[in-house]
């Protein structure tokens, strides 16, 4: 069982699920490859935080343009859908930002792949949107 830190904020059901809500809409969108909902779904300049090969940790800031471009190329066009089975913890720091930690099983072309990342959502004017991906293993491609 994971423990949450006591961030001093406790969300309301309307929080959470709007939260669960934005995570449905955006894994359908990257199930299809839509790639440039995906981005919608952004506050841009996008912040990321990895690691690479050599064990160093690396950050970098995309545009909507390096978005598109990257997450097309990794994601790739067409083919069958993408599925995901994620289990997401959210941690509120306040009703307008959260840190949410996921782990995932990302099924692609047959092929099974484990993932765990962080997330950091803000919402404004009453929508999430992410502003900071985190996940280790793609600071070579920062």
């Amino acid at each position: 069982m994971t423990v949450l830190p006591d961030t001093g904020y406790t969300p309301t059901a309307e929080e959470r699920a709007s939260l669960d809500a934005w995570f449905a809409e955006y894994d359908a969108a990257s199930a299809r490859r839509d790639i440039e909902r995906m981005a919608d779904l952004a506050v841009f300049p996008l912040n990321l935080v990895s690691d690479n090969s050599a064990g160093d940790g690396r950050s970098a800031q995309w545009d909507r343009k390096q978005f598109v471009e990257t997450m097309t190329h990794v994601m790739g066009e067409g083919g069958e859908d993408i599925t995901f089975e994620s289990v997401r913890t959210p941690v509120f720091l306040s009703a307008a930002m959260a840190v949410v930690f996921t782990d995932s099983t990302m099924t692609m072309e047959g092929q099974t792949q484990q993932l765990r990342y962080a997330d950091i959502l803000l919402r404004r004017d009453g929508k999430w949107a992410f502003q900071t991906m985190l996940q280790g293993g793609w600071g070579d491609n920062l």
